[in-house]
């Protein structure tokens, strides 16, 4: 992380560790979801390896707005996901019963903080500048 900003710092390591236990705990169900419904899978799959990015893009970007609006597509889609496979159900039939613990409910906590620490941060980067002090000069005529 190129910044000296506190705020901008622990933002971005709440965000790398939120997306990367989001990559972690979908990577864990792959091969489930894969025999289930394949295209479920697949998602989970490709969501993971997108976090991963996401989280190296936070680390090593210096302007980190496009990785930062990723991952928030990428952790909204998947609360969404969530509640839909779970209320209506998925295109081909895809339906889940309960909350899959424990990997539902840490999925949805590092998606809903991944979000909040996106909000947190673009709050910070969107705060007025402090006015600069001014020095008095000290005169040096008598």
């Amino acid at each position: 992380m190129n910044s000296t900003h506190a705020a901008d710092v622990i933002w971005r390591g709440v965000a790398v560790s939120c997306a990367i236990a989001n990559a972690v705990l979908h990577t864990l169900l792959i091969p489930d979801h894969l025999e289930e419904m394949f295209y479920i899978g697949l998602l989970f799959a490709v969501g993971s390896a997108v976090m991963l990015a996401v989280a190296v893009a936070l680390v090593v970007r210096p302007r980190p707005l496009a990785a930062w609006l990723t991952g928030v597509l990428v952790s909204l889609g998947m609360i969404v996901g969530f509640a839909v496979s779970r209320t209506v159900g998925l295109p081909g039939g895809y339906y889940e019963d309960g909350w899959e613990a424990p990997y539902g409910p840490l999925s949805l906590l590092a998606e809903g903080l991944f979000v909040l620490a996106f909000f947190a941060w673009f709050s910070y980067r969107t705060e007025p500048a402090p006015e600069p002090r001014r020095i008095a000069r000290l005169s040096t005529r008598q």
